[in-house]
Parts: structure tokens; sequence; C-alpha cells
């Protein structure tokens, strides 16, 4: 104990003499004369600096002077040696305490001092050396943190100094390596970097480095550093161009390269990389560095280097300036213009589509010539930072902060007597069911039978029994009308009148087997055409099914002529007959009873048809009739399997791919292989929507092509080598970009073989692919043996920017922009089988017409109140419908009527984005779970009235388009001010929100559902006035807001039940860039307050029961169930004096579906409602870049509501569940 006194004692004693001697060396800096003295007195601070930790720390601490006194005297003094003590206490100060001490040093004035002193020691003749050693060395240390260092050092003459110095000490290492140092830092500033290259610089560092030595191995490694600091100009670039410094690098390397075996000298190695990085980022350079045939011998040195971990960096080096001095190439299109034409009512007269048909036909608008010029930096790798960069300043820009702007203000928008064109679709505001056979009952106790029954109790399409599939029970009853005042039903041939198909569990069941069919079978199926259709397919799978589906009157009837119908003769197979029905029911065998409905389990597939179970969706006679109505541009006449046979949930999790290391470096080198080995690259076009006339050779080693069907996107194939293929994806019609939905078949494959597949046109920055993802695949020869699913495939998964060049017209009126590339690998299990693959799970326009005529034709009039009308045409002469479900009113009486007409409307939306298929799914689930029998979807039903757009773009859907309608826009860019002949969909919707605002009858909640391609999970998007001021950073501004927090209630509900729901991604920040979205006008002009986007990941889930597994369509179908059941428990909260729900229900319901969420407060700004910023950490060059990146943090807000805003009165609600 008494030890440890002592040495407190001694250490004060130390610290007491540091402060006396600097009190004592300032009283010397007022008398000059004492030098002597100085001398001494630096020399004992010097000894105790390099002794005592403590005493660097006291001297460097916030308050003290020392550092003050130090330079002070440092100015002041004559004395050569008191000037060479402060150099060295110093020195000791700056080397041990890192960059702080440094920065405390310059904010000090050390910098401007320092210089000054080398000023001064230049003068000397000679400069004393030991000086101009010290000097240089600390200068290097502090430049960096010094923001006006490089203008100070300019200012003071010190960069002809540093120069002159190793010029003329060519041979001192010792004073020439902290000059090169220093120098590094001076290039830092651009204006010093050509003024020093100007004086000869770059050619003296090439006289510095040179081929491989193990003597002064450090002096080599500060020259490169610095030659590449300088190379950075563009001017010193050209330089080194000019002179032939490109092939003496390229010379240096390989020398390197082959002498240091045992990589001692990777540093120095890196350095010359870096050196070429630099001076390839001009056009010359890139020119130079092909001349001197460096893509080969980057190439070939980097391969050498793959078997060695450590030398990762000059792998990744050498695979970015490969990357990057790839000669661009021309994407293999005659335009980029999409290859199918349709013409507009009417053409915009501003906007893209204008420009679009403005462009004179002479223009090229695949390439720019200016694309590669010498005004443009290709710098890769810098890409990313630079985007984030001008992105963190545009953020603040786009944040609305005109708090009346935000304000909800009702826009009327239309007259009355303009939107009584509506009335006629909503006739439950004023039907009186007096014809309707209604039957008054008594509220029923629900009664637990011992079966545990799932949210939703219609089966998916493809819950099929073997047998089943679309066939309508004797006695079904078929709506014929859509008339408000009732329905005819049809009685069967023996009589029995209005037997509801819900009684009618397990009739006509039709057993089938499709094992009997042997491998040839899937080689003469080439695909299903329209006018190959025989009269009778199925016929084992349509025993007792009624041929008259009864369509509503409502429903658009085409008018076009159908040639094909007549030629419906022939038979799908030459000389055998085949029951199609078999294909698509293969004998799934039967869960047990207690698992029937479980949607939320991903570990197996629900089961078939129970015995009191509605009838399942899936039909593939009435697929194959209602696409013969549906209108697309290309007029397809084919059906692609997987919408013919349906989908099914796979009896298995899929999880998130782990990413193997190196995987894009090493794709990108079989890239490069293209140029450095022309000879191996077949370049074989086999497939092009752009030639009709292109035929496939006939050979077995060749994958043949096709997307000519529905939502098909594919628009060139090219065989590059034996195995591996260039895929070139459609434009959006009207348009010149939106690559990203694809949906193509292929057959023709060889068991056992890796096919590389490249999509080579994308646009997107960065992909959930890079993440996990995998794209979707359906084989035909698994959904004949029983297994008629959509998995996700592929290995060796990547997404990275390649060499193919994107014109200004494709990228905005940027230049120098490039394409992306997606690529997958395949190993197809079946020989000759016929394989689709699709971005995400197809969802068409002819299947979801299909559900609704399915749920229509299956649900009891007596109980549930569902029609569907037609809410326009689209372009194309398509129907847009619109489902209306409620329950039906008790009784005809004046008090049930009443009750009726007054339930608050829902309005929901989807599919505005045709390539957002999984909107759909979760839109199928929403569906289903309101159509169904549980007592919980019939106490939503008698709560709400649901108004449901469940396509808002039925032409972009079934044409293929990623984004756009026919008219080349964003639909959800148009609802500001929709016009009624480009935008229809968009323009009557609104319409319908603007009557029930004009009648008095706004919607409690308007969702629209969305697809995220960038993000994990499923979350929402709101609108909130207070979070949106708050986070301009306005504080003041966002306490003096008195807002409802009632936005918040449905998202942190579904964030309790639904397991894919993730609050803290959840957002309701206002955006002046999306003023035009539905979500802000359904909120800003119709005055909706819980007015949403729902996005769903296309991914996967990264927190939650889900956690770690890919997104398949039970979740999504799940979620859209969920998201009813938060309805449900939202109106509790909403009304719970005239809601009386019984508590038990919603409690037994809670236990089907409790989830262990995790609910956090903060919102989450996003750039883009749409497609927001890609929040994760993004390594986008994918281990092609060893340099520090910046990170891309998640821009959480911690805006934490009031105890009063976040009160919500419903426990359950309230209720944390820990992960």
């Amino acid at each position: 104990m008494s030890k440890l006194k002592v040495v407190g004692e001694k250490s004060l004693t130390n610290s007491s003499r540091v402060v006396g001697l600097l009190a004592q060396l300032e009283k010397i800096n007022t008398d000059s004369t004492e030098s002597d003295t100085a001398r001494h007195v630096t020399s004992k601070i010097l000894h105790l600096a390099q002794s005592q930790e403590k005493t660097r720390r006291e001297m460097t601490t916030k308050g003290s002077t020392g550092m003050e006194v130090l330079l002070s005297t440092l100015e002041n003094t004559k004395d050569l040696q008191t000037v060479l003590n402060i150099l060295s206490i110093l020195i000791e100060l700056v080397s041990s305490g890192g960059g702080r001490r440094a920065s405390f040093l310059v904010a000090k004035g050390g910098s401007q001092i320092l210089l000054q002193l080398l000023m001064n020691a230049s003068k000397d003749s000679p400069p004393h050396e030991e000086v101009m050693v010290q000097t240089h060395s600390i200068l290097a240390k502090i430049g960096p943190k010094d923001k006006k260092f490089g203008v100070k050092a300019r200012v003071n003459g010190a960069l002809n100094i540093t120069l002159n110095l190793v010029k003329q000490h060519f041979q001192n290492y010792r004073l020439v390596l902290p000059c090169l140092q220093l120098l590094r830092v001076y290039c830092t500033n651009s204006v010093n970097s050509v003024s020093l290259g100007k004086n000869g610089v770059v050619e003296l560092m090439f006289k510095i480095i040179g081929p491989f030595s193990k003597k002064n191995s450090g002096l080599m490694k500060v020259a490169l550093d610095t030659l590449a600091a300088l190379l950075k100009s563009k001017t010193n670039a050209r330089r080194a161009v000019d002179r032939g410094y490109v092939q003496v690098l390229l010379t240096i390397y390989v020398d390197w390269h082959r002498h240091d075996n045992r990589h001692r000298n990777m540093l120095i190695r890196k350095g010359i990389l870096q050196s070429l990085k630099s001076v390839t980022n001009i056009k010359l350079g890139r020119k130079a560095f092909i001349d001197a045939n460096g893509m080969r011998i980057l190439y070939n040195t980097s391969q050498e280097c793959l078997a060695v971990r450590t030398l990762d960096p000059l792998v990744n080096t050498s695979s970015l300036i490969m990357r990057k001095c790839f000669p661009k190439n021309r994407l293999p299109l005659p335009t980029i213009k999409s290859s199918f034409h349709f013409q507009l009512p009417i053409i915009p007269v501003t906007g893209p589509v204008a420009q679009l048909y403005n462009l004179p036909p002479e223009v090229d608008d695949v390439v720019d010539e200016s694309d590669d010029n010498d005004d443009i930096d290709l710098e890769a790798e810098n890409e990313v930072e630079n985007e984030d960069d001008l992105d963190q300043s545009f953020k603040n820009d786009d944040i609305e902060t005109d708090i009346n702007k935000l304000r909800p203000q009702q826009v009327p928008g239309r007259t009355i007597e303009e939107l009584k064109m509506y009335e006629h679709l909503f006739p439950e505001l004023v039907d009186d069911f007096q014809d309707y056979e209604l039957i008054s009952k008594e509220p029923k106790p629900f009664v637990f039978e011992g079966k545990v029954r799932g949210p939703i109790v219609v089966p998916t399409a493809g819950e099929e029994v073997p047998g089943n599939s679309g066939n309508v029970r004797k006695g079904a009853a078929v709506k014929e009308k859509a008339s408000p005042k009732g329905e005819e039903v049809k009685e069967d041939g023996k009589g029995h009148d209005k037997t509801p198909p819900w009684q009618l569990g397990g009739q006509n069941r039709v057993a089938t087997s499709a094992h009997s069919f042997n491998n040839d079978l899937v080689k003469a199926l080439d695909r299903i055409t329209l006018q190959n259709i025989p009269s009778q397919v199925a016929s084992g799978l349509t025993a007792g099914m009624k041929k008259d589906y009864g369509l509503p009157l409502t429903v658009l009837s085409c008018t076009k002529a159908c040639p094909h119908v007549a030629k419906c003769t022939s038979t799908l197979f030459e000389g055998r007959t085949v029951h199609l029905g078999k294909l698509c029911c293969t004998g799934v065998e039967a869960e047990d009873d207690e698992d029937f409905e479980s949607h939320s389990s991903a570990e197996q597939v629900s089961s078939v048809e129970a015995s009191d179970g509605p009838p399942t969706l899936h039909d593939p006679d009435l697929y194959i009739e209602i696409v013969k109505n549906t209108k697309s541009v290309p007029e397809y006449s084919e059906v692609a399997y997987p919408d013919y046979f349906g989908h099914i949930p796979p009896p298995f999790k899929e999880p998130i791919l782990e990413r193997p290391y190196g995987v894009q470096r090493t794709k990108i080198a079989q890239d490069i292989e293209r140029l450095i080995h022309q000879n191996d690259i077949i370049d074989r076009v086999v497939y092009d929507l752009d030639n009709p006339n292109n035929t496939t050779p006939e050979e077995g080693d060749i994958l043949k092509f096709n997307s000519k069907f529905e939502s098909g996107n594919l628009r060139k194939v090219i065989q590059i080598r034996k195995s591996e293929y260039d895929l070139i994806l459609n434009s959006d019609i009207n348009s010149n970009h939106y690559h990203q939905w694809f949906y193509f078949e292929v057959s023709g494959m060889r068991p056992g073989v890796a096919y590389r597949f490249n999509i080579i046109n994308c646009e997107k920055s960065n992909s959930q692919f890079n993440y996990g993802m995998q794209p979707l695949m359906y084989s035909v020869q698994e959904a004949l043996n029983a297994r008629p699913w959509w998995i996700r495939m592929g290995t060796d998964i990547c997404y990275y920017k390649n060499h193919f060049s994107r014109s200004s017209v494709a990228a905005g009126g940027q230049k120098g922009k490039s394409y992306y590339t997606i690529t997958f690998t395949v190993v197809f299990p079946h020989k000759d089988d016929v394989c689709y693959f699709a971005y995400h799970y197809p969802y068409t326009y002819s299947t979801l017409q299909m559900h609704l005529q399915k749920l229509e034709s299956a649900h009891n009039p007596q109980q549930i109140y569902f029609r569907k009308d037609v809410l326009c045409e689209t372009l194309s002469g398509n129907s847009c419908p619109l489902v209306t479900i409620t329950a039906m009113p008790e009784s005809s009486y004046y008090e049930h009527i009443c009750q009726f007409r007054t339930r608050p409307y829902i309005f929901l939306s989807a599919r505005v984005h045709p390539g957002e298929t999984n909107a759909s799914w979760v839109m199928k689930g929403t569906l289903e779970y309101l159509m169904s029998n549980s007592p919980t979807a019939q106490s939503l039903r008698e709560a709400y009235i649901f108004k449901i757009v469940p396509m808002l773009n039925p032409d972009g859907v079934i044409n293929g388009n990623h984004r756009c309608s026919l008219s080349g826009e964003d639909l959800n860019r148009q609802w500001q001010s929709p016009n009624p002949e480009l935008h229809p969909t968009i323009y009557h919707a609104k319409g319908l929100l603007q009557y029930l605002a004009a009648v008095k009858r706004l919607p409690l909640v308007y969702c629209d559902y969305h697809g995220h391609s960038r993000k994990k999970n499923v979350f929402m998007y709101g609108c909130s006035i207070k979070e949106t001021v708050w986070h301009t950073h306005d504080n003041t501004a966002s306490c003096d807001v008195v807002e409802d927090m009632g936005y918040r209630t449905l998202p942190k509900i579904l964030s309790h039940i639904a397991p894919a729901f993730c609050m803290s991604s959840c957002s309701f920040v206002v955006e002046k860039s999306k003023e035009s979205t539905a979500r802000v006008v359904v909120w800003r002009e119709i005055g909706v307050q819980r007015s949403y986007t729902m996005e769903s990941t296309l991914c996967g889930c990264d927190q939650g029961r889900y956690k770690g597994l890919q997104i398949g369509t039970r979740e999504l179908e799940e979620m859209g169930a969920k998201f009813c059941v938060g309805l449900l428990r939202l109106k509790r909260l909403t009304s719970p004096l005239e809601y009386n729900l019984p508590s038990n229900l919603l409690d037994f319901e809670n236990d089907l579906i409790e989830s262990s969420c995790k609910v956090t407060s903060p919102t989450t700004y996003v750039l883009d409602e749409d497609e927001p910023r890609f929040l994760e950490e993004v390594d986008y060059s994918a281990e092609s870049n060893d340099e520090l990146e910046v990170e891309l943090a998640e821009n959480t807000g911690d805006y934490e509501p009031s105890a009063q805003d976040e009160a919500l009165s419903d426990s359950e609600v309230s209720r944390t569940h820990p992960i």
C-alpha cells in the first residue's frame, strides 16, 4: 500500500516538474539572451516526454498551455539545439497519441509555425539536415489533420523546398523518406498535385521506384504511395501516359510478383497497383493499359495469387483495374426501346414518354459517342460513395418542411355531378335488400371443435386433392347476374336447388395420378397454346363440372375477333390421349387434420381441401378460357405451364443463401476471359424477339428459350460458352428502361451440367441478389412428379456492374453509366425438362380473374355480400376489376339495413407496379381471408365494407412490364393529376375515393400493397406531419405540431401479430418527391389519416419467426390474412363502444396468430417511397476493392412519441413480445 503511495507521489512530482519547466520556458521567451537556459529546460522536458506517458498526456490535455509555450519558443528562438529539442518533443507527442494529439497541435497553430520554420531553415546554406528531417516528419503527421494544409504549404512556398531537397539529396534516404511522406500529403490538394507535376515530381518518383530489390523497400513503398496520389490528377496521369510509364509500372509489377516468393513485400506490390488504378482513371490511361497487354498481365498474376488468402488485396485491386479498363461494349440490340409498341391515344407534351416519341429515328439510343470521353472519370469503386454523398445532401431537401403544405387539405378535384358516375359502384349504400333471401340469425357463440383452424381457411392455389381441381360440385350456386337485387341460382339435373357448395364436402372427387407419365412426356409437351387446346382437357379432373361459368354482366367481354377459337380441334399430342388434369393434381398427400390450415408454419404444406372447406381456387380449364379473352400487345397465344398447373408452397424451408467468399471476383474474372481468350467465345444468338426469323440450331447442347406468354419478359439470349448464356430483358412498353422483372422458359437441358445465366441489362445500383436472394424456378418434370411449386434456385449468385454502356437517353441524361449483371448458376435435375425462371413468384392478370371467379362462385350469398364490378377499361381494353366484400345484413329490417350501410369503408389496392408480384400474393391472402368461413372473418365483414382494386395496372402485368403501364409511366406517380385517357385505372380509383369523401364516407384505412427489392421483411410507409418536421431537425416546430398518433396504431398491431412485419423499418415521413404517390395524395387530398403503402420483401426476413428464411407465397398470403386481423383489432380500438366483439373470440384468434416480433418505435427515413435507399451494409464491389468503404449507416431516427401518443387501450397491442 505504501509502495503505491510512493509511486503516486513520484508521478505527482514529475507532473509538477513539467508544469514548472514549462512556466520557466515561458519566462525565458521574454528574454532572448538566455538561450543556454532554454536549451537546458527543453532538454529536460524532452527527457520527461520520452519517459512518461502522463507527461505527454498532460501537455496535450484540453486547457493545457504547454503546446502554446513550446510553439512560441520554437517560433522565437534562434538557438539550433533548442529548435531540435522542441521538434523532438513534438514528434514524441504526435507519434504516441494518434490523431487526437495531431489535431490538438493543428488547433494551436502548429502547421503555420512549422511551415515557417521550414522556410527559415531552407535559407541556410546548406540547410541543417536534422532540422529538415524532423520538420518534415512532424508536418507529414499533422498535415492530414489540417483541412487547409495544402493551401498553407503552397502559400508559404513549402512545395518547392521539399521537392528541391529530394532532388539535391537523392541518395540521402534518411532525408528523402520524410520528404516523400510530406509530398504525399501535399498531393491531397489537386492544385498542389498539378504544380508538383509541372516541376518534374512524376519523373522523380520513377527514378526512385524500380525492379525487385531487398534494399530500401520502405523508401520504395512511400514513393509508390506518393506516385499513386500524384496520378489522381488528370494532368499528371496524362504526363505519365505520354512518357510510357504505364508499361513501366506493369513491368515493375511483374518483376516484384515473380521475385517476392515469400510475399513479404505485398505493400509494395499493392502500391504499384494503386498507381495503375490512378492512371487508368482517364481514357488515355485505360488505352495505354490495354495496349501494354495489361489485362492479360493482371489476369494471370491475380489468378496465381488466388491460392494465398493474404494476397486478396492484390487480387481485388487487380480485378477493379481490369473491370475499369474493360472496353465498353454496346448492348447487342438495335434499340433500347421495347420490342413491342403500343400507340397511345394521346402523346404527353413533356416527360420521358414525350422525349421517346420525339427522338429522331436516325439517333442511336443504345450508346453515346461521348460515353467514354476524357471528361468522365470512371471510378467504379467510388460510385457508391459519391452517390451516397449526393443522396445525403438531397435527403434534407426532399423532406417537406412547409407545415401548411403538410397539413391534409381535402381537395374535391371533381364536382359532385362528375362524381355521380361512380354511384352504380356503391349499390350497398342504397340497396334495401327486399328481394334478397336473408336469414335472420342470432349471434352464435364460438365453439372450439377440436380442429385448429388458422386465419386462412380458403385453400391457396394448388391446395388440391388429386382430381378435384376446379370442379364445381352438383348443386353449386353459380352467379349469372351481378345485379344488386339478387342472384339466380341454378338447379342441378336432379332438382336439388340452391344447395350451397360449402355444404358439399367430398362429392365428385376423382382420384388421379401422374406417376404413370414418363419423362418423354415433357419432350412432347413443348408448351400449351391457345390454338392447340383439346375440346376436353382434363376430363378426369372436370367430371361433373359445369362449363357455363356464368360471368357477371359487369365483366366486359372481348369484342376482338378470335380466329384461333375455331381451330381448337387438333389434339395436344398426336397419336395419344392425354388428360392435362393429371399434370397439376399429382397426388399430394394430405396432412393430419390438426395441421390442415396452419399457414404460419413454414415446415409443411397445407393439406388439400377439407371435407367442409370451400373449393380450390385454381382451375386449369377456367384459366385457359380467361386467357383467351386477355388482350396483350404481342397478342400472346401461349400459356406458361406454371400458370396452367398452379403453384402450392413447397413443404420445406428455403433459407437465405449464404454467399461464398470471392464469388463475384470469380465471375468478373470469367467475364475478363472473354477479352483475353476471344477464340473461346461462341457468341451465338439463340433467342431474339427483334428478329422473329431467328431460329435455334437443333443441336443437343443448346438451350431453348421462350417468353411469349402472359407476363413473360425475355428479349434476347446469346450463347457465350457451351453452358453460359447472356440474357437481355425487354424494356417496359413505351419506355427505354426499367429492366428488372423476368419470366422465361428454358428447355433442352442436360442433367449434371452447371449452366450460367447472366442477365446483363439491369439498372439498379444494388440488389438483394447480393444478400442471399435467389431467383425462382419451376420444373414441369417436378410438377408431374407431384411437386408443382416454384422453388428458390441457383448458386454463385451476385449482382455487379458490367462492361455494357448505357446511353444518356437510357440513363436520364447521365453519361458514362453502365448496366449491371445478375448472374446465377443452375444444375438441372432432369434431362430435357421444361423449366421456368422468374424474378419472383408470377401472378398474372388471368390468374387474378380466375381466382375472383372461383371466389365468387364458391361464396355463401346468404352470409357474404360479394360483388365483382369493372372499374374501367385499360388502354388495351382489359377490364380492371373492383371487388366489394362485406357481410350481408341479418335481415331486411330497418335496423339491420342501417347497420349495414353505416359500416366504415376500407379501401385496398395492389399491383400498381407489375414486377412486384408479391403484392398480388398478399392481396390473394387478404381476399381469401375475407371470403372464408372463419368466425373472425365474419366479424370482420360485419365490421367493414371493403372496396378492393386488386390490380391497378393490368396492362403492365399482362405484357411483362416491371414498373410502367402502356403509357410508359409509373402509375404511382400520377395520383395527383391522373389523365383519364392515359391513366384510367388511377383516374377512376381516385374517383372512387373522391366520391366517398363527397358523400361523407371517408375510408378508415387506405392501403396500397407493394413489393420491395432492396429491403427485407414487411413494413409500412405512412404520413405524419410531426415526424416529417422532426426529421428536418427543427425540434421547436415539431413540438408545436398537434397530431393524432392513430396512424401508428395499425402498423404497431401488425408488428405484434404478423411474423414477417417489422415496425423498425416503417417510416411516416412525407417527401416532396412523393407528392404524386397514392399514399400521399389519399392522405393529403382525400383526407384519410391512415393512408399506407405496405411493402413486402422480395427476398426474405432478418427478424422474427422467419429470420434467415426467404419469403414464399405461404408467408405472403399469411401477411394478407394478418392484415385483416389487424383491421379487426383496429376496429376494436377505434370503436370500443359501438363494436361489441366477444373478447374470447379475439383471444382465441390471438392464440392462433401469436408471433414473437420485437416492436420498436423509431421511424426510419427513406429517400424513395417505392424503392428506398438500400439501408443494409453495402459491399458494392464485392471483394473487388480492399479500400475502406464508406458505410451506409441506417438513417434511423430516435423519434419517440409521447406517453399520450403511445397510449393504446388494447392491452394486447401494448404488450411487447421479446424475441
